[in-house]
């Protein structure tokens, strides 16, 4: 049993890195795209109409795949205070506590963004600008962005759970 729950974690933990270190390449072409805008502006005198689109889908590209890879980092905001005066197992206790609640909040936000890329893809919606590029990949990218980050967190419940119960932690801090 421990064999299988030390496989899904690191095997989670492999996807998530992977995808957030695949997306974090989009960085340079972000800031290629708006050095690119911020040239044809003031010194060609000839604004873009793709650029500000582009670095929009970009930026949430890297911002929400991204985020289970701050999870798998331990890198979310902590109330620490609170957090490093208490116990290990209290710890573990806090930590599912929260990972419940984001789970939760996950399951609505990947529920509902693949609701509008359905709808977005059936009926062809493109951003309101004067470029109108489609819109159907974000939230597609959004869907997949909550459920990688529900991966994340199901490693990490099964990580907590393990520790609560048995006392020792599931991986090693090689492992991790």
């Amino acid at each position: 049993m421990k064999t299988l729950l030390c496989l899904w974690c690191k095997g989670v933990g492999l996807l998530v890195s992977t995808v957030s270190h695949t997306i974090a390449l989009a960085l340079p072409l972000l800031a290629a795209t708006i050095a690119f805008e911020v040239f044809a502006r003031y010194v060609l005198n000839s604004p873009t109409l793709w650029a500000y689109d582009v670095s929009l889908f970009l930026f949430g590209y890297i911002g929400a795949l991204c985020g289970a890879h701050a999870q798998l980092k331990k890198a979310h905001i902590n109330v620490d205070i609170v957090y490093l005066a208490v116990s290990q197992r209290i710890k573990n206790l806090f930590n599912l506590l929260s990972n419940v609640l984001g789970g939760f909040f996950l399951i609505v936000v990947a529920s509902k963004s693949w609701e509008k890329a359905l709808e977005a893809i059936d009926f062809g919606y493109t951003r309101q600008s004067e470029w109108g590029p489609s819109i159907g990949h974000f939230w597609v990218m959004v869907t997949a962005a909550a459920i990688l980050f529900l991966l994340q967190l199901s490693g990490d419940m099964l990580k907590d759970a393990w520790q609560l119960f048995t006392g020792e932690p599931l991986l090693s801090e090689d492992e991790e």
